[in-house]
C-alpha cells in the first residue's frame, strides 16, 4: 500500500515494514537527502496524529541503489530484540540479482573473504583469508532467464558490507548497472540489478515467525521480471 511516498508492506504497534525504492537512503548521510526512516516517521506521525517526535529504529540498511524489504522498529524494546536476531543470524534474507546472460552458472555456493575499504566505500572478495577479512557465504540459483539477462535468487548466509556485489564481481558476474563493481553500463533511475525480495524474522513481541515479500518496481529491466 503506497502512502505518503511509502510502499508499506506491514505495520503494527511494534514494526513498520516498507518496500524501499531504488535511489533512496535508508538513513541520513552527508548528502542531506531525506532518508526512508524520516519518511517513515512522517507517515506514522500523520496517520496516528502523534504529537512531538516519533521513534522509529533502524534495524538494518540497504545500499542506496538497492530496492526491497526494510524493517523498522517502532519501540526501543522491538529494536533491541530485532538487533539481537540480526546479530545471531536468525534472520533470513533473500535477494534478486540481475547479471549478464553470458554468465550461466548452475546453482552454487560462494565462499570468499571480504575486506572493507572505507575510504572508497568498497569491499573486495578474496578466495582465501587475508588480514582484516571476514568470511562471506551466499547461495544462488537461476530463477528466470530473460531475453538478455539472468535473474538470480540469492540467499545470504552472512551479512557483510556490499557482500553480494563484491562476491558476484569476484566470479566475473557484476550486477547490472553496478559500475563500482565492474558493470559496463549504468542503469539510470532504477539503481542497479539488486532487490531485497524477502526477509523473514521472529516478531519481537509475539515471537511468531514472519515473512515479508517485496516486488521490484516495474521499470527499466525489472519490467520483464515475473514476481511469483
Amino acid at each position: 500500500m503506497a502512502s505518503m511516498g511509502l510502499d508499506v508492506l506491514y505495520e503494527d504497534n511494534h514494526l513498520l515494514v516498507v518496500n524501499k525504492s531504488a535511489g533512496m537512503l535508508t538513513q541520513g548521510d552527508q548528502t542531506g537527502d531525506e532518508p526512508l526512516v524520516e519518511k517513515g516517521k512522517a507517515y506514522l506521525k500523520q496517520k496516528y496524529h502523534k504529537p512531538g517526535s516519533v521513534f522509529l529504529g533502524v534495524v538494518h540498511r540497504l545500499d542506496r541503489p538497492t530496492s526491497g524489504v526494510v524493517v523498522f522498529a517502532r519501540t526501543s524494546k522491538a529494536l533491541a530484540r530485532l538487533n539481537e536476531q540480526f546479530k545471531n543470524r536468525t534472520v533470513s534474507k533473500t535477494y534478486w540479482a540481475l547479471v549478464g546472460k553470458e554468465f550461466n552458472p548452475p546453482s552454487k555456493t560462494l565462499i570468499h573473504w571480504l575486506v572493507r575499504y572505507p575510504a572508497k566505500n568498497i569491499s573486495k572478495a578474496y578466495p582465501k583469508e587475508v588480514p582484516d577479512s571476514k568470511k562471506g557465504v551466499l547461495h544462488f540459483k537461476i530463477k528466470q532467464e530473460l531475453k538478455h539477462y539472468l535473474l538470480l535468487e540469492v540467499v545470504l548466509e552472512t551479512g557483510r558490507h556490499h557482500q553480494i556485489r563484491a562476491q558476484m564481481s569476484a566470479i566475473g558476474a557484476p550486477l547490472l548497472g553496478d559500475l563500482k563493481y565492474g558493470a559496463k553500463r549504468s542503469m539510470t533511475k532504477v539503481g542497479f540489478g539488486l532487490h531485497a525480495r524477502c526477509l523473514a524474522l521472529e516478531h519481537p513481541v509475539t515471537k511468531k515467525r514472519m515473512e515479508f515479500l517485496a516486488s521490484p518496481a516495474k521499470q527499466g529491466i525489472w519490467k520483464a521480471v515475473v514476481c511469483d
